[in-house]
């Protein structure tokens, strides 16, 4: 299994109020780093920063940083974060599905689950840190997948989780993403979606056409359009 990682850049968007740790709680930290396991956590190695509108709220698009560990071929499950560093907070969850294990589900349980040929074909699902060869093969693994995404912390606005989960959904559309959301992620990360998206063009080829595509259409005051590749079921 790849081990992948990326250069910590991504600050936390919000510090949850609270006193300082005292040193009776260091000191559990510290004996529990050396006498506990982590097992349940040690396999999220698989990194991933893309973008996520709710579904029912679309204009409310958070920066999600995935920490994903792929069960099997079929399956994954990542924990979400609003940065990459130490002071990153988890603000969702996201279980990952092939296509062949969506084909399983029941028609109402599908409303739950966001197409990612988008993701993959607009070049901004990203894997930073690893090499271009390497991350478009992952990326080609993830064509034609689902995601089903919870976001439980608005770190955007809130300084802490409050309210209900908010269902998650994907832009599957050129303009959804709010103006210089994906811009600022760039140069955070000294990343450039508009050259991954050339890049990865040859896996057009590859896309099927996905349930969820248009859920979003016609949602955004803003222009927007198709792109390559991405077609609705």
């Amino acid at each position: 299994m790849w081990k992948l990682f990326g250069v910590a850049v991504g600050l936390a968007l919000v510090t949850p109020p609270g006193a300082e740790k005292t040193a009776t709680t260091r000191a559990l930290e510290a004996g529990a780093k050396v006498l506990q396991r982590n097992r349940p956590v040690a396999g999220f190695d698989i990194y991933l920063v893309g973008f996520h509108p709710m579904k029912e709220h679309p204009e409310q698009q958070f920066e999600a940083h995935h920490y994903c560990h792929q069960m099997n071929e079929d399956f994954a499950q990542c924990v979400l974060f609003d940065g990459n560093s130490r002071a990153a907070n988890l603000h969702g969850v996201e279980y990952i599905i092939s296509e062949k294990l969506f084909e399983t589900l029941p028609a109402e349980e599908r409303q739950f689950w966001h197409p990612h040929n988008g993701e993959i074909l607009s070049g901004q699902l990203i894997a930073p840190g690893i090499p271009k060869a390497a991350e478009k093969a992952l990326m080609k693994t993830k064509m034609n997948s689902y995601g089903k995404t919870w976001h439980l912390w608005n770190t955007t606005s809130d300084a802490l989780p409050l309210g209900p989960p908010m269902l998650a959904w994907s832009f599957n559309r050129d303009g959804e993403a709010m103006p210089g959301l994906v811009e600022s992620r760039d140069r955070k990360m000294k990343l450039n979606t508009a050259l991954t998206r050339q890049q990865r063009s040859d896996l057009q080829a590859l896309a099927r056409p996905q349930s969820g595509v248009d859920d979003l259409k016609g949602k955004f005051a803003r222009p927007t359009s198709d792109i390559p590749g991405v077609t609705s079921k």
